[in-house]
């Protein structure tokens, strides 16, 4: 099967095609045939030798996927082979088929081709794990999105509207991005480059703060997020772009009785996932399905240009999704 590997790490340049052998489905698992797959931050951190697969996992990049199933594992109940499914997984998704635990499996729904379905497993997944069942987002909160206009942030924006009717705040780079934003439900895009966003949380929120900030910079905006956090606010951080190490006035954190919570989803057990998905799929499947939840896509590739993909992710250059087009014609 055609599959991405990184022969050593680096830029997008080291990325190629190759033939790999096909995945055998293990007890528990399915073997997909993969329509598209999706560029994810966690790809390019991969990709640069910052973030290696777990132990088991594919070395072949890509942590999402959406196709068909091709074969059944063992012990696999409530799955039929040709059923078209949307999941994440571990690694391999940058390849013609991948394995995925049968417990992960989200069936896509019938509006949905499988092309555009491979744009909601992480992010949809990534946004409603980390709001709603870490920090607890409760109806008519605040809620700061930092990265609006990314796969995860044009998520939560929706989730947020749609779950708790919270109101939404989100920070963006330029205002082609804020309107985008805007469209899709945020409150207030504040122009991160230009404004201090704290500052600007701190006036929508009548001084109050955000209840929950959902941030994938890290060291670097810890203070800041901090001092706009509102008494008895969650911090969840996923990511890192700023930086791992920042101090902390722990004083004030305490007196504010704030929550900083750190969270990844790729790490997680089959079980953890397992439960992520029973719990996605009453909660948050069915406003998929109807059409009050959209995946936003910004462009859709071949796999063959996925160094092109990588540095538009990389660029910020993106709204939504960036896809991989892996097999058009399954459906």
């Amino acid at each position: 099967m055609r599959a991405v590997v990184c022969p050593e790490h680096g830029g997008p340049e080291v990325m190629r095609l190759a033939d790999r052998p096909i995945p055998e489905p293990q007890p528990g698992q399915v073997l997909i045939r993969v329509a598209a797959t999706a560029v994810n931050r966690a790809d390019l951190s991969q990709r640069a030798g910052a973030y290696p697969p777990p132990p088991g996992e594919s070395d072949v990049l890509g942590l999402e996927v959406a196709g068909r199933i091709e074969r059944l594992g063992e012990d696999v109940e409530g799955w039929q082979v040709g059923d078209r499914v949307m999941t994440i997984i571990g690694g391999g998704g940058y390849a013609e088929y991948a394995t995925a635990p049968a417990s992960s499996l989200l069936a896509v729904p019938d509006r949905f081709d499988l092309i555009t379905a491979a744009a909601i497993p992480e992010v949809f997944l990534t946004a409603y794990l980390n709001i709603f069942r870490e920090a607890l987002l409760k109806q008519g909160e605040a809620v700061l999105i930092h990265g609006g206009a990314s796969g995860v942030g044009t998520a939560a924006i929706q989730l947020c509207r749609r779950l708790r009717d919270a109101k939404v705040l989100v920070t963006v780079g330029n205002e082609d991005k804020a309107q985008a934003c805007r469209e899709l439900g945020a409150d207030l895009a504040i122009l991160y480059k230009r404004e201090d966003f704290a500052d600007r949380v701190r006036e929508a929120t009548g001084k109050r703060g955000a209840d929950v900030i959902l941030d994938h910079i890290g060291g670097g905006y810890l203070a800041d997020n901090m001092s706009c956090l509102a008494l008895y606010g969650r911090l969840v951080i996923i990511g890192l772009m700023g930086g791992g190490k920042a101090e902390l006035n722990i004083g004030q954190m305490m007196v504010k009785r704030q929550r900083i919570i750190g969270s990844v989803l790729r790490a997680r057990s089959v079980a953890e996932k397992a439960e992520l998905a029973r719990a996605f799929r009453a909660e948050v499947l069915p406003l998929l399905a109807d059409g009050r939840l959209e995946p936003v896509i910004h462009t859709r590739l071949p796999l063959a240009e996925v160094v092109e993909a990588h540095r538009l992710v990389a660029a910020n250059a993106n709204t939504g999704k960036v896809l991989l087009l892996v097999d058009e014609g399954l459906d």
